[in-house]
């Protein structure tokens, strides 16, 4: 079997003879790389991922003291701590820590379902097409409701998924580094279009709204379109396990009865509809569909079973940290978390690409 990743799964050795009803009682086997457990990474990320919560609650420009949560509980009346805790502290960690979990939960499915370790949302023009169908729609009908644009950024990124897919149905597998500059490239032709629709149309400030991903904005009622990503999280969940098998060839999944076609669509559809969401909630965010999945892979191994829960921790922590940086590093002033995280993205996937061809020897 060709793959454009390195596998840590440990099949049988291929018998003609071997029917599919045996193959199907055949479960692979995985190595662990690393000797850390899953269950202690898993925690020692919770608890960074609390910590980074607690930052996150108190930091900001407004006055805000957890002695005034004390008292207003032990009054049992609100004041302006309180209020300032549900209406804008608590959605924005919400919000931070459902887009860190959907973008990096949507970065681990595309790289199974494409069989590439160096490819995420933005690079396969999901979050791009989905930042065109919501100029599209907000030019067309400016007073659609929001479900309605989410829809139709949904159904854009779909469209932008397949044509990058058939792009790169040719490309051998040899040529696993191709992809993300051939993605690389059909990005910035989407984005380049979308700019200048966007310039002959005056809305260029409406659309580095979605371009730049920033949490500034997001208060209480602005943000619960997120929670749709969280669900779909759950059903990559269940569905791990095709999604795993399907990433390790088409004969096998074949073989074990999964039907490759129906489960990579199906991933395709909640990374499209995630990507959607997210730009529409907050704007792209780049890199963490990339960076997240690859840490944990080298950690924990392909298996998504095992590995996604380790995928949205890290991913919620790297967004909170990046959001907390962004708002520190020019107090009162705020540095979009795209920015930051867009940098530390950059530096993380350039050592990827170098680092790449000595880890396929």
């Amino acid at each position: 079997m060709t793959s454009f990743y390195r596998s840590n799964a440990i099949l049988p050795d291929a018998d003609p003879n071997v029917s599919i009803s045996s193959l199907k009682n055949v479960k692979p086997t995985y190595q662990n790389p690393s000797k850390i457990p899953p269950w202690l990474l898993n925690s020692g990320s919770f608890l960074v991922m609390s910590a980074l919560i607690m930052i996150s609650l108190s930091l900001g420009v407004a006055d805000f003291s957890w002695s005034g949560i004390y008292q207003s509980l032990t009054d049992q009346s609100a004041n302006s701590d309180t209020a300032l805790l549900m209406i804008s502290r608590i959605p924005r960690t919400l919000a931070i820590i459902l887009t860190g979990v959907a973008m990096a939960v949507s970065g681990m499915i595309i790289q199974v379902v494409l069989k590439n370790r160096f490819v995420e949302p933005s690079m396969v023009g999901a979050t791009q097409s989905a930042a065109l169908g919501l100029l599209v729609v907000s030019l067309l009908f400016p007073a659609s409701a929001l479900i309605i644009k989410m829809g139709v950024a949904t159904v854009t990124a779909v469209l932008g998924m397949m044509l990058f897919m058939l792009l790169i149905h040719r490309i051998p597998p040899t040529d696993f580094l191709m992809i993300p500059l051939i993605g690389i490239v059909f990005g910035g032709i989407i984005d380049a279009i979308t700019t200048f629709i966007a310039y002959q149309t005056e809305t260029l400030q409406m659309l580095s709204v979605w371009q730049f991903g920033d949490f500034s904005g997001v208060l209480a009622g602005r943000y619960e379109l997120l929670w749709f990503t969280g669900i779909l999280c759950v059903i990559a969940y269940i569905l791990a396990d095709k999604l795993t098998i399907v990433g390790l060839g088409d004969n096998i999944a074949l073989n074990l009865g999964i039907s490759r076609r129906q489960v990579t669509w199906l991933g395709v559809g909640m990374v499209a509809m995630m990507s959607a969401v997210v730009v529409v909630t907050v704007g792209m965010i780049p890199f963490i569909g990339l960076v997240v999945p690859n840490i944990v892979s080298r950690l924990m191994g392909d298996k998504l079973k095992r590995s996604l829960p380790a995928v949205a921790l890290l991913g919620a922590s790297a967004v909170l940290l990046c959001d907390i940086i962004g708002r520190a590093i020019r107090y009162p002033f705020e540095i979009p978390v795209a920015t930051v995280f867009g940098v530390v993205g950059t530096v993380v996937f350039l050592w990827l690409l170098l680092r790449a061809p000595s880890d396929q020897r």
